[in-house]
């Protein structure tokens, strides 16, 4: 299981497009690629999922559909992550029993984060850090402190997720995050590979700092 594997990007309406984005992912070498298309018909989600599975097909990029996991299992997805109102998990794994898929789960406190973590999945989501106004119905901001003792505090995987870009990143690292999530500081980018790589290069500073600290 990856436990570090630095950005998470997901894809919400990209300004280059999905393909494009999804392209400079596989180029960058991004571990998971969601795909989010909320409020959506279900034929146009499923004709960009394909076109998006093609093109992570065969690389180091795991494709993850949000939220519908017939979906995910129609495309062959590598996983599908799940929100707190979302099917459960269970449920998930019954409709989707493909060995190797990949479940993760969305959490905004404590208890979610424990309770998820019970679960077994590859990973949990731990945010909004920051304010974001991804969601029509945004959750409670936690901040980087919090954020970082919900994360120290689960045996799983943890990606620290909401209103993260470059200027805050370093920061959310410093607290305890080893993995993060980014939706507009790359999607709102025209050029999404030179803003994947600026994310990255900060993930590695911080990373090579700890190391040199011996924390």
């Amino acid at each position: 299981m990856d436990d570090v594997f630095g950005l998470y990007l997901v894809m919400t309406e990209p300004v280059v497009g999905y393909e494009a984005c999804a392209e400079a992912a596989v180029r960058c070498g991004v571990r998971y690629l969601q795909l989010r298309m909320k409020g959506l018909p279900r034929d146009a989600v499923l004709e960009t999922a394909r076109r998006v599975r093609a093109i992570t097909l065969g690389s180091d990029t795991l494709f993850i559909v949000n939220d519908d996991v017939t979906i995910a299992r129609d495309v062959d997805a590598d996983g599908v992550h799940l929100g707190q109102h979302d099917l459960p998990i269970d449920e998930a794994r019954r409709l989707w029993p493909a060995p190797g898929k990949r479940f993760g789960l969305s959490t905004h406190n404590e208890r979610e984060a424990l309770l998820a973590s019970r679960l077994s999945p590859a990973y949990i989501g731990v945010g909004p850090v920051f304010a974001t106004p991804t969601k029509a119905v945004p959750d409670p901001v936690l901040g980087p402190e919090r954020m970082g003792t919900i994360i120290r505090s689960v045996p799983v995987p943890a990606v620290a997720l909401g209103g993260i870009d470059a200027g805050n990143l370093a920061e959310v690292l410093r607290r305890g995050a080893r993995n993060f999530c980014v939706v507009r500081a790359v999607n709102k980018r025209p050029d999404p590979e030179i803003a994947i790589r600026e994310l990255q290069g900060i993930w590695r500073q911080e990373r090579a700092a700890k190391r040199d600290s011996g924390e």
